[in-house]
């Protein structure tokens, strides 16, 4: 008698997640253990689960020869410039370094402290919890990847360097001295040891040269493959490390306490606190410019509607409006609060009661006996970045201890999450209305009533799409199995972005557990689509939004702003 087995392959999603999850676990392992190489054992551990992978944001990552060069300006955007110059990277909480004589470097794509210790060490800042932290480790391993393609092209089978790593550092230390040098032969040097063709080396070059807090990828090239080889010829490893202070701060919510803490004094003192409260997590311009933009502005400037006026605000020419708007709102109801917690989340508060009705514009319909009546107040927190929604939100939500014997809960009456994510069936600018997250990795899900929908935005030729949205542990790590197998399966997922899923558990433990918020608090969730990663050339680090963005932010401004001043108030949370 024999047995019939049946071999059962993993299919492409499968192998994905389980490359997602070694990453987590590695970098988990390696966060509690202080400190590690990135090409020793558990860095070439991440670098093969990143392989396995293949991350649509990093492109040809997998390619051996060709270096990603849309992935890579795209991971520079968000880490420090000078980084590929520096052979031991740090990454700290907030140290005492902001007091100190340190110039802090800021990347232009993500708003974080670090500061360049000498010319081999970086300290990066993290202060926005565990996701972050995961985000810089994958753009780190993506780096360390490319280097290594770098250093293959620059070294013959015996180690031997080329004659265009040799030409290159001629060029960079003509650089460094501002000598000039031949653009067009520096170009098919450097095209040589990215694998690119001449014509995709000097479209890139321009693109790197015209980014802010971003150096040449002549000297990004130079530098990546220096160290690269230095390790390899001379065993000078590079290490990544993680400070006690961190890993002792970590997961404790402790930047969240403290930005909460300072939101719920500046109520009370304003004798705001038991007044009805809208939190909004949003940018922090189109709530303003919703409000205000027409009182503040009268005749300067002529437009037809909302859209126009905004569209027209986000011209650099008409930059310093923005400042004027700030300036009429700062004395008609609006308190700016900047962050001093470290959670880089900045604040605005609006007093409606202070707000001239007769002055909005014709877009926001507003009853005037409910906002007179009831005075509500508007609480619009920036992004948060992963996790550090759950933390922030979590933190919020709970009652204010005005002293040992007594607390206060917020009047929260509605919660309101507007931010980007990507699309898997629209393209940028649509719209999606999430009924409920699914946070990737987990079974946990949230399912909910969103008060927001379909209806409400399809007299505005804009394409809107409802259904489930995907929460994932990082844009950066998703590929077109995993996104397929979101959108193909009984999931039905139309999305997938960072936050909901934790916005949504700390909204239900303080509303259905906790009882820190009333049970009934209304709902309004709505995403815009920064990109599409299942289409070629969709991804993130095919560009930003741009002005293809204004209309959904504003149209998703104006419903959660109407839904809030109307007398309408149908759908609640579900638990």
């Amino acid at each position: 008698m024999s047995l019939i087995t049946t071999e059962i392959h993993p299919n492409r999603a499968q192998i994905s997640r389980d490359a997602i999850q070694r990453l987590h676990i590695s970098m988990r392992h390696l966060f509690i253990r202080g400190s590690y190489k990135p090409l020793g054992v558990s860095g070439e551990a991440m670098i093969d689960a990143m392989l396995s992978l293949k991350p649509e944001i990093y492109g040809s990552i997998a390619d051996e020869e060709r270096v990603e060069l849309d992935g890579l300006l795209y991971v520079f955007q968000r880490l420090p410039q000078g980084i590929e110059q520096c052979r031991y990277i740090k990454l700290i909480s907030r140290e005492g370094f902001e007091a100190s004589d340190f110039e802090p470097i800021v990347p232009s794509k993500r708003r974080r402290n670090c500061y360049r210790i000498d010319e081999e060490q970086m300290f990066i800042e993290m202060t926005r919890g565990r996701s972050d932290i995961y985000d810089v480790l994958t753009h780190l391993t993506f780096m360390y990847i490319e280097s290594e393609k770098i250093r293959r092209n620059s070294l013959d089978g015996k180690d031997r360097y080329k004659r265009d790593w040799i030409m290159l550092e001629k060029i960079v230390n003509k650089i460094k001295d501002n000598s000039s040098f031949n653009q067009e032969v520096g170009l098919t040097y450097l095209s040589t040891l990215l694998g690119r063709t001449y014509d995709e080396t000097a479209k890139a070059c321009e693109t790197f040269d015209g980014t802010q807090k971003v150096n040449s990828l002549f000297r990004i090239t130079y530098w990546l493959g220096r160290l690269s080889i230095d390790e390899h010829l001379d065993q000078n490893d590079r290490e990544i490390s993680f400070s006690s202070a961190l890993r002792e701060k970590l997961g404790h919510h402790f930047y969240a306490e403290q930005w909460s803490s300072q939101l719920k004094q500046i109520l009370y003192e304003k004798g705001l606190f038991k007044r009805p409260l809208h939190i909004i997590s949003a940018n922090l311009h189109s709530v303003m410019n919703s409000l205000y933009a027409k009182a503040a502005l009268g005749k300067k400037i002529k437009y037809s509607s909302l859209e126009d006026l905004a569209n027209q605000l986000s011209l650099e020419k008409n930059k310093k409006l923005e400042k004027q708007i700030q300036a009429f709102a700062s004395k008609n109801g609006m308190t700016q609060i900047a962050d001093a917690s470290g959670t880089n989340i900045e604040t605005q508060l609006f007093d409606t009661a202070k707000i001239d009705l007769s002055l909005l514009p014709k877009e926001l319909k507003w009853t005037k006996s409910k906002i007179l009546k009831e005075k509500p107040v508007i609480l619009v927190m920036d992004y948060a970045f992963g996790e550090q929604a759950f933390e922030t939100m979590d933190e919020l939500l709970k009652p204010f201890n005005i002293s040992d014997n007594d607390a206060v809960a917020l009047n929260v009456e509605s919660i309101n999450i507007m931010g980007k994510a990507g699309i898997l069936s629209g393209g940028k600018g649509d719209i999606m209305i999430p009924n409920a997250h699914i946070f990737e990795g987990s079974a946990d899900n949230y399912p909910f009533d969103n008060s927001l929908s379909v209806d409400q935005f399809k007299h505005n030729n804009i394409l809107v799409f409802e259904g489930p949205m995907i929460t994932v542990l990082g844009t950066s790590l998703q590929n077109r199995d995993i996104l397929r197998y979101f959108q193909k399966s009984s999931w039905n997922a139309i999305g997938l972005e960072m936050e909901g899923a934790h916005y949504q558990k700390a909204i239900q433990s303080a509303s259905k557990i906790r009882k820190n918020i009333r049970p009934d608090v209304t709902l309004r969730y709505a995403f815009y689509a920064s990109d599409n990663p299942l289409i070629t050339g969709g991804t993130l680090a095919s560009g930003s939004l741009g002005l293809e963005g204004v209309k959904p932010t504003y149209l998703i401004t104006l419903a959660i702003l109407n839904g809030i001043g109307q007398n309408v108030n149908l759908n609640k949370i579900d638990g």
